[in-house]
């Protein structure tokens, strides 16, 4: 009986994270460039009560009688899967159509990585981030600018004031990884290199695997709500029949407790 405790305890812990995981995509559903997390379960060690093969009176045991100790969460890989286009015609919105990541340089000194791309331009005329983070390689806007234009390929254009020729003012490059699920969250829309995720691949959108940009558009989240309104269903009601596994197994425990009375 104490074993089914500690295994209906496992699942009730395991879909207790699961719970936070789809909370934590519900949160973020109007997250711009946000990509839903999943989950990995995983069940734990068995105990083999009596093992396969030959058995008493030169008999064949068929199967093997196993107990398992109950699951465990041991992953919550993102999705990178692309996520709704949403048209803002705000010329310093771009959306990444397919792989890639927006490059930004952290405070301290090291590089992050986001797919949104709701742009801003601060006081020293670079394009930054909503949160004020620069992007890499660094594009600056002159103050006599006019209309701003970004090719699909990420060239970024700037057209002077009386000038009918748009000036080029550089290039944005994009980072692509092997494995993006290694990344790690850092919060703030950002990601940063994980142990698992190789190093980046750098290039211009088009080239290396890398997706395009589109101007004036942002990228949603890609967090559907109905499947995730299923899926915290379906947790609560595994951690319901978990509970009442707990239940069942400290009613027999009472039950021969009782014997001797």
């Amino acid at each position: 009986m104490l074993r089914a405790l500690r295994t209906a305890a496992s699942g009730m812990t395991a879909q207790q994270l699961y719970i936070d995981i789809v909370a934590h995509n519900l949160a973020n559903v109007n997250t711009t460039g946000f990509k839903k997390s999943s989950v990995d379960f995983e069940d734990l060690l068995y105990q083999t009560i009596r093992p396969a093969g030959p058995g008493e009176g030169g008999t064949q045991v068929p199967s093997a009688l196993q107990v398992g100790h109950g699951t465990k969460l041991v992953a919550s890989p993102k999705v990178f899967s692309q996520g709704d286009t949403e048209a803002t015609g705000n010329p310093l919105d771009l959306q990444i159509e397919g792989d890639g990541l927006f490059q930004v340089q952290l405070g301290d000194g090291t590089t992050g990585y986001t797919r949104d791309g709701s742009l801003r331009i601060d006081g020293e005329g670079r394009l930054v981030t909503a949160s004020g983070l620069p992007l890499m390689p660094e594009i600056t806007i002159p103050e006599e600018s006019g209309s701003l234009l970004v090719t699909s390929d990420g060239r970024v254009y700037a057209r002077e004031a009386g000038e009918d020729t748009p000036t080029e003012l550089g290039q944005l490059l994009l980072a692509r990884f092997i494995n993006p699920s290694g990344l790690e969250s850092v919060g703030g829309n950002l990601l940063r290199l994980g142990a698992s995720s190789g190093d980046p691949i750098i290039g211009a959108p088009g080239e290396l695997g890398i997706g395009s940009l589109q101007q004036g558009a942002l990228e949603r989240s890609n967090v559907n709500v109905v499947e995730e309104m299923i899926k915290m269903i379906v947790a609560q009601r595994a951690f319901e029949i978990n509970s009442k596994a707990v239940q069942t197994a400290e009613d027999l425990l009472s039950m021969i407790n009782n014997l001797k009375r």
